[in-house]
């Protein structure tokens, strides 16, 4: 039976006079646009008196009415109850895919496009440009070997047939360069860079306006621009906000259709996309496989795309063609097989590049005493990316600073986000900071090294809690929680505790209104599981605690039913494309990267200490104790080679273990410690200690200090982690066998994969490149990888004889020939 595709072609393909033998058989259609639209669509389309169908905001929805007429002439035209398999639009067009598969009326359709298209038309500073007769891959290439970064692939088409946006300098450069090089690139007569990063408020704008509007299910399959995939349930929202910033993924969409077995293409209304379909038709294998034997499709999950586009797409390749198997005695023909088709935008979850507006899910996390410096921030937020604003250890009017700075800079509503740390000593310093979180509207806060919820984050997560016009809960604050226990991370995905709320509703924080809905949310909307890691570490192993957490998360939010779903990520030993493609594959839907982002221009750190960093390896980090939670036992993990502060900070610990107090400290012991390690003497630290607590008002650990031997010990003590960490961040080359670096494996990782490159030396490294590289190389690993193991069974069925040709004592290696 013939399998059919509805295509309705996008903004470009309007013309005067198109809809003219439509108006007159569907005047109550045109009727209704007008009224919504507060003009004639008739006029528009058919005369166009006053020039606007070639502006933005009225082109949209000029072609969504004249592409719905026509769906409603071909189902008229046709056999009575005759609907297509599937339906896909190219850009605008997929608005009338979901018209015609009911997902949403007529009538509300045309009220989305029409806000659409002002927000579209709005947006300038920049434009577009098409590349004709060149591989993608040559493209890409090309464009990175010269540094057009900054350039996003907007539409796929065809395999030889793309669509480039950015800034028009950019553009500029590209066009010159495709000359040079004799590639067709021609400039398009477009007002704004539409579908890339340079769309990010105008999607965010127009996913809230989306939340306005309900959605049904499709009745038949539409084909995402985004994803090249059927919608997913309850994701048609989501959906549609992220295509307005994300490239136009038609090549794979078509070529998921030919994987379903579409034979008939019907194009509404014109012959653009006819042309597309069948260049890609003739050059491209379908995107899924069938399998060998098996009516089945192949497939491979993908959590879809992001905002924004730096493609870094692996190109489809080759097909192999596969002889004639012996199966079960008989033989069956294979045909052709291929692996799917990996790209930047497959890694991770959309939903996660959502809630942030960021184009891949990807975060650059938070590094105590601003080591995560807003500078590093404000270029990643740059590069439609977030990082967080390293917080911890710094004074409120530090913290103040750093906010400003980057508020001053990102702009136009750029991602960033801003640490939490947890203190376990000075109860109120959580709690003020959140206040001036709130004060300077910070809305993305990552909460690192808590075992315990606490009134202070609670407060941030509630603060702001507010209900749309469809009673949903909208949550104005978004905490991403740093875990490595499961008893932690449960803690953080069910809402918060019923007697912290109610302490915070009786002291006046909270409204009671936002007390009620806080039985509705989760307390962090996303989890950072978080592996061994520089810093505050458990050690854990990534393969373990990954698939714990991420089966404890299902189990709550089938408990809980919330509305947003709860993302879970992975840090700790990510450096390498290997490792990050080990996150993803166990489908992670984010990854957080931190050492890697200490050896970087923007890290506010030394460059002595940059300089030790780009030069070790895997094995040059050790475990030492943390200062913050000296007396707990709790461990971070530093920098081994080229100094001592681990085995001397675990000297101390070990110190304070065995010995009540400073006085009975062996004298020879208390020499070494005075002499070498801390260059003052007992007393002189601990003068120090007090006037520092003094000056901070904490005058109850003075006096529990004078009462308490060991406690008074454990302040002395202390005063030599927070000595080697100023050491390492001030470079005092005098005293450089004492820097305390918080650093993990997997910057050693990370600088054996870039030996020998540019990035080999941390002055060429950014933080924003290294998460390109990075995700970029990831895709294309994973895309190899697939290919081999796509490749691997067939190879290794033709090299297999069959039982009755080998006698059973003679054994023959499978494995395909190198």
């Amino acid at each position: 039976m013939k399998k059919t595709a509805v295509l309705f072609p996008g903004q470009g393909s309007q013309f005067k006079g198109m809809g003219k033998t439509l108006f007159s058989r569907f005047r109550k259609m045109a009727a209704e646009a007008s009224d919504i639209l507060g003009y004639s669509i008739e006029e528009l389309c058919l005369k166009d008196s006053e020039n606007k169908l070639g502006r933005t905001q009225y082109t949209q929805p000029a072609l969504y009415v004249v592409n719905a007429m026509g769906y409603a002439q071909w189902i008229e035209d046709n056999p009575a109850g005759t609907l297509p398999a599937f339906a896909a639009g190219h850009s605008l067009g997929e608005y009338n895919a979901l018209l015609a598969a009911k997902v949403f009326d007529f009538h509300t359709g045309v009220k989305l496009v029409r806000k659409r298209g002002e927000l579209m038309g709005a947006a300038s500073g920049g434009t577009m440009a098409a590349i004709v007769g060149t591989p993608i891959q040559t493209v890409r290439e090309l464009l990175a070997k010269n540094g057009l970064t900054e350039i996003d692939f907007a539409n796929y088409n065809t395999p030889v047939q793309i669509v480039i946006a950015g800034s028009k300098a950019a553009i500029a450069k590209a066009e010159k360069l495709c000359a040079a090089n004799s590639i067709r690139c021609v400039l398009l007569n477009v007002s704004a860079p539409f579908h890339s990063r340079h769309m990010l408020p105008a999607q965010k704008e127009f996913s809230a306006f989306l939340k306005m509007f309900n959605f049904n299910g499709p009745i038949f399959p539409v084909i995402s621009n985004v994803t090249a995939k059927p919608y997913e349930p309850g994701k048609t929202a989501a959906t549609l906000g992220a295509q307005i910033g994300s490239s136009v993924q038609w090549t794979d969409s078509i070529r998921y259709l030919m994987d379903q077995e579409i034979s008939d293409y019907q194009e509404i209304g014109g012959s653009i996309l006819t042309k597309m379909v069948n260049e890609i038709r003739t050059s491209s294998a379908p995107i899924l496989p069938l399998l060998a034997g098996s009516s089945a499709t192949a497939t491979v999950p993908a959590q879809g795309a992001t905002n924004g586009h730096l493609i870094a797409a692996a190109m489809t390749p080759a097909p192999i063609k596969r002889p004639a198997l012996r199966v079960d005695g008989g033989e069956t023909s294979a045909g052709l097989t291929t692996s799917p088709r990996i790209n930047v935008h497959s890694l991770g979850s959309p939903v996660f590049c959502r809630r942030y507006g960021t184009k891949y899910a990807y975060v650059a996390g938070s590094m105590y005493r601003g080591i995560a410096s807003p500078e590093l921030v404000v270029r990643m937020g740059k590069a439609g990316l977030i990082g967080f604003f390293g917080s911890g250890g710094l004074s409120s009017s530090e913290i103040e600073s750093g906010i400003r700075r980057i508020q001053s800079q990102l702009t136009n509503g750029e991602a960033y986000g801003v640490n939490l740390l947890a203190d376990y000593t000075t109860s109120d310093l959580e709690t003020k900071t959140v206040e001036l979180f709130l004060k300077f509207n910070v809305r993305h806060v990552e909460a690192a090294a808590f075992i315990k919820a606490t009134p202070a984050i609670v407060l941030f997560r509630l603060k702001g809690l507010s209900k749309d016009d469809r009673g949903n809960i909208v949550c104005k604050n978004h905490v991403l929680a740093k875990v490595s226990r499961p008893e932690v991370a449960e803690e953080f995905m069910r809402p918060p505790s019923a007697a912290i709320v109610e302490g915070l509703l009786k002291e006046g924080r909270i409204s009671a209104a936002e007390a009620e809905m806080a039985k509705s949310v989760p307390l962090a909307q996303d989890i950072c599981v978080e592996a061994d890691s520089g810093g505050h570490t458990d050690g854990g192993i990534p393969t373990v605690l990954l698939p714990t957490m991420q089966r404890l998360k299902n189990r709550i939010i089938a408990q809980h039913r919330y509305a947003e779903p709860v993302c879970m990520g992975l840090a700790g030993g990510i450096g390498t494309p290997e490792a990050a493609a080990s996150a993803f594959l166990m489908e992670a839907d984010f990854i957080l990267t931190g050492s890697i982002n200490q050896c970087t221009v923007e890290a506010k750190t030394s460059d002595e200490v940059k300089a030790l960093l780009q030069d070790i390896n895997v094995q040059d980090t050790d475990y030492a104790p943390a200062g913050d939670m000296f007396e707990l036992g709790a461990k971070v993990q530093v920098l081994k080679k080229g100094v001592f502060f681990a085995p001397r900070a675990n000297k101390l610990f070990s110190i304070y273990q065995h010995y009540e107090g400073l006085e009975d400290i062996p004298e020879n012991l208390r020499a070494t410690i005075e002499n070498n390690y801390f260059k003052k003497s007992f007393a002189d630290i601990w003068n120090e200690t007090r006037s520092h607590l003094e000056r901070c008002g904490k005058l109850p650990e003075i006096t529990r200090a004078a009462s308490d031997r060991k406690y008074k010990m454990a302040l002395v003590f202390r005063w030599y982690f927070s000595y080697t960490a100023e050491l390492a961040l001030t470079g005092n080359a005098s005293d450089k066998v004492n820097f305390q670096v918080h650093v993990g494996p997997a910057l050693g990782a990370f600088n054996q994969w870039v030996k020998g490159t540019a990035l080999e030396s941390w002055k060429s490294r950014h933080v924003d490149e290294i998460a390109e590289k990075i995700m970029t190389t990831t895709a294309s690993y994973l895309q190899q990888r697939c290919e081999r193991l796509a490749r691997k069974p067939v190879l290794d069925a033709v090299m297999r004889p069959s039982r009755d040709d080998v006698p059973q004592t003679h054994h023959r290696s499978t494995e395909p020939a190198a």
